[in-house]
Order: C-alpha cells, then sequence, then structure tokens
C-alpha cells in the first residue's frame, strides 16, 4: 500500500512541475532524493510481561533488547510551498527499504528461565510536515514532523515462530540542503522516532502465552543527493 502511496505522489509531483510558474524562491516546488549513506539504530522495549503456561499458571517476564545497528538508505519526495520572507512549508514521503541488522533479544520468566532470540527491523516509512527557512537560493535548512511506521520482526527458534508486529508512532527531524547545481542538491539529515505503546501476545511453541506492552525508539543520519524540479 504504501509504495501505491509513493507512486502515485511522484506522478502528483511531476504533473505539479509541469505546470509550475517562475518561483520566487529556489527551494519551492516538487523535489526527490535519494539518501545512500547513513547510520541507523532501533532498539524495542517490553513492560508489563506475563508467561501463563498451558496449564494456566501465570508468572512475571521480563524481556530485553539489544539495539539493532547497522547501515541506513532511503528514499523520499515532497513539495515545498513558498509562505514568503524565504520560508517554506512542505510535505513529504520517506521509505526505508530493505531489512535493519539483526541483534539479540531475552525472555526471563520467573526470574530464571531463560529464552533468547533475534529480532530486526523492516518496511520503515513516514509522513511528514516540513517548515523551511532559505537562507538563499543555495543553502536551505529545514525541520520535520510526521508519522512514522515500521515492522518489528521477532524470531526465537525453538521457542515460537516468527513474529511480526506494526508498530507506528510520530518522527521529528532536522535536515540541511547544499545546492550542487542549479537542480541538484546534497542533503543530510538526522530523524529520531518514538513509536507507541502496544500489546502483543504470542504463542510459544510449548503452548504458553506471552503478552506484554512494547514500544520502541530510533534514530537515523543520511547523506545523499537529491533533484528539485
Amino acid at each position: 500500500m504504501k509504495y501505491k502511496l509513493i507512486t502515485t505522489a511522484i506522478a502528483v509531483l511531476l504533473s505539479a512541475h509541469a505546470n509550475a510558474q517562475t518561483k520566487s524562491n529556489a527551494w519551492e516546488g516538487a523535489y526527490g532524493q535519494i539518501g545512500f549513506i547513513g547510520y541507523e539504530s532501533y532498539i524495542p522495549k517490553s513492560s508489563n510481561g506475563t508467561t501463563t503456561t498451558a496449564g494456566g499458571t501465570t508468572y512475571p517476564n521480563t524481556a530485553t533488547a539489544n539495539h539493532a545497528n547497522g547501515p541506513a538508505a532511503n528514499i523520499s519526495i515532497g513539495y515545498n510551498f513558498d509562505i514568503g520572507s524565504q520560508y517554506l512549508l512542505g510535505v513529504g514521503a520517506a521509505l526505508y527499504p530493505g531489512h535493519s541488522r539483526s541483534a539479540s533479544s531475552t525472555l526471563i520468566t520467573n526470574g530464571s528461565i531463560i529464552k533468547t532470540g533475534t529480532y530486526d527491523v523492516s518496511n520503515i516509512f513516514s509522513f511528514s510536515i516540513i517548515p523551511g527557512y532559505a537562507i538563499d537560493k543555495d543553502r536551505l535548512i529545514y525541520a520535520k514532523v510526521g508519522y512514522a511506521g515500521s515492522t518489528i520482526n521477532a524470531n526465537s527458534p525453538g521457542n515460537y515462530p516468527q513474529q511480526s508486529n506494526r508498530v507506528n508512532g510520530t518522527v521529528y527531524g532536522l535536515g540541511y540542503k547544499q545546492s550542487i547545481t542549479e537542480s541538484i542538491y546534497a542533503f543530510g539529515e538526522g530523524n529520531y522516532a518514538v513509536n507507541r505503546s502496544k500489546p502483543v501476545t504470542v504463542l510459544t511453541d510449548s503452548g504458553s502465552t506471552v503478552t506484554s506492552t512494547a514500544d520502541a525508539t530510533g534514530y537515523d543520519f543520511i547523506l545523499g543527493i537529491g533533484y528539485r524540479f
């Protein structure tokens, strides 16, 4: 669904470019960009966990995980509206293809029963409002705030099959763009996402039911190249 939305947005942006009038601000209008050098870190958190055995006995549990750190890349599109006095207000969408690197996780039940597994993150996307300030025709600084979503994929062979859970929350960001030519620019930005808490239930291979309230945070730094239409 998100790929279809981004494809539709690209068509709208190209149409806007075809009908664009002379710009009073060089950063006004449609753009597309690729972030190809980056670093990301993500960590899920769990609270209020319980494990209920097949026999009906319930024990408290504690789940922990290491940071999933690794390289990051994304593709983004957007449109900046000139609102006067060198200020702009933009809308944008970003997609991070592929999966993050895997990281380890641990579940401790009743203080002594330890189960280990791994997780990764995929299908990361965001839709943002992007206020900006054109320092001049070659330099732009901007902020971002918007909606972000992703999928957490957890796996523990011998304990439970792979579980995938959709999570969503809010993303915040800051960035800078520098013209290379009239249309091509370089950019750098940092983003921080906070996912909302969500109840999660897992059925283990032994028939136990593990429940908890999960949330997560993540951040990334991206450098790349863009084109303004």
